[in-house]
Order: C-alpha cells, then sequence, then structure tokens
C-alpha cells in the first residue's frame, strides 16, 4: 500500500425543500452529477414554479444562509450540498410580475353544480357511497347515533344530580384536577347539550361566567368555566387555606 487515501463521496444527496408558494417543506434526494438547470427541472414537478423563474438559495443543516445557486451550468455536487441542508426555491421578482404564482385570484375556478355532481360516477362521493364510507355507511352512522343519544342520556342524568351551590372537581381527561363551586347547570346557546359552569377556587378558568356576550353566572376573569357534567363530582370539596391571613 502506498498511504494514499481515497474519499469517498455519496452520488446523492437529501435535502429538504422549500418555496415561497407553500408553508411546506419536503424530503428529496437528488445526484449531484445533475446541472442546476437539470435541478431545476425536477423542482418544477415538487413547487410548481417554472425553472425560468427559479431564484435558489441554499441554507445550512442550522437555516443559515450560505449562497445562492445561480449558475446554471454547474453541478449540483459543486455547491455545499450535504444531507439535510435546506433549498430554498424562491421566486425572481425582476423576471415575473409580483404575485403572478401567489394569487390566487388569478386562478380560474371550476364550479359545478350539486345536481351535476350528484350524477358524476367519477366523483369523490360516488366513491364514498359505493365503499359505503364515512355519512353513506347507514350501519356506522346509525351506531353513532346510538352512542350520541346514549351519552346525552347520560349527561342529562349526571346534570339532574348536580345543583347550584354544590363544591366540586373537575376532572378533564388531560388536564390537572381543579375545584370549584357549582354557578349554573343546564343547556347553553354555545353548544348543544347540557353544561355545568363552575367558578373555581383559582384563576385557573377560560372566561367570566359569561360566553359569546350571554352572561350565565357572574365571577372574576379566568375563573369561569363551562364543562360536561360527566368531568363534575360533587362533594365536600374545602376551599384551600393558602395562609394568605398569617403573615
Amino acid at each position: 500500500m502506498d498511504g494514499s487515501v481515497t474519499v469517498i463521496t455519496n452520488p446523492t444527496v437529501s435535502v429538504r425543500v422549500s418555496s415561497t408558494v407553500s408553508s411546506f417543506e419536503v424530503n428529496r434526494r437528488f445526484n449531484r452529477g445533475i446541472t442546476i438547470a437539470e435541478f431545476k427541472s425536477k423542482l418544477e414537478l415538487i413547487v410548481g414554479t417554472p425553472a425560468a423563474f427559479m431564484d435558489l438559495e441554499l441554507f445550512s443543516t442550522s437555516d443559515k444562509l450560505l449562497q445562492k445557486l445561480d449558475n446554471n451550468e454547474a453541478l449540483l455536487g459543486s455547491y455545499p450540498v450535504d444531507d439535510d441542508c435546506r433549498i430554498h426555491v424562491g421566486i425572481d421578482s425582476s423576471l415575473t410580475p409580483h404575485g403572478e404564482f401567489t394569487d390566487l385570484s388569478k386562478v380560474e375556478k371550476f364550479e359545478i353544480s350539486d345536481e351535476a355532481y350528484e350524477k358524476r360516477a367519477d366523483s369523490i362521493r360516488n366513491f364514498k357511497k359505493n365503499m359505503k364510507l364515512g355519512r353513506f355507511n347507514e350501519e356506522n352512522r346509525a351506531k353513532q347515533e346510538e352512542a350520541l343519544a346514549k351519552k346525552e342520556e347520560e349527561e342529562k342524568v349526571a346534570a339532574e344530580d348536580i345543583a347550584v351551590g354544590n363544591r366540586c372537581k373537575v376532572q378533564v381527561p388531560g388536564q390537572p384536577t381543579k375545584i370549584g363551586t357549582v354557578m349554573f347547570v343546564g343547556t347553553a346557546d354555545f353548544k348543544p347539550g347540557y353544561w355545568v359552569g363552575v367558578k373555581y377556587d383559582e384563576p385557573l378558568g377560560k372566561n367570566d361566567g359569561s360566553v359569546n356576550g350571554k352572561r350565565y353566572f357572574e365571577c372574576e376573569p379566568k375563573y369561569g368555566v363551562f364543562v360536561k357534567p360527566l368531568s363534575v363530582t360533587v362533594g365536600d370539596f374545602p376551599e384551600e387555606d393558602y395562609g394568605l391571613d398569617e403573615m
């Protein structure tokens, strides 16, 4: 052996592609041996911007701007493009009118009446009908309606055992248990079903007893909340003493 070292470079590179016409990034792998012109042609299918109007910028893996990819004859691999770098596809404003590819008001829209759409055999709606998906699955829909009616009955029964003035604890899945006083029980305008209005002992709520301009009970801001009856347990829950009178 002559002691020489051979450096092998991966012929392809995986990069993140972003653009001014979309808020999403996509990951794609490209051959380092293609020219920037060829690279732009491939990007057309990803971002929808014509290659002639592209303005490419190369960012590092930490999203630091490195340089522009402005030589169409150069190879992609001649630039410091590494795996997980980001290439941003902008629009060269000097070549196209402002907003040419972002102003959706200029896009011609296809409209069809609901009656005409109903008759089409190649529509998503017809596909769902044939496959009995979603609202077209009468058996599943009947089960969902039955389950909803059962839960509403359970909420009604639970609400009947809760009275204004009861001390209670509120246990909502994914949230810590909170203690307060029942201030309202019944139906409300903001959502269907039965609701319990609670004034928490601490400012852990969402309102002051009013929702959408309608008042259901009185309390200080951030102390009030509305929860479903099944989340409420009434009992002897004394208000905690935080020692504010013991200085």
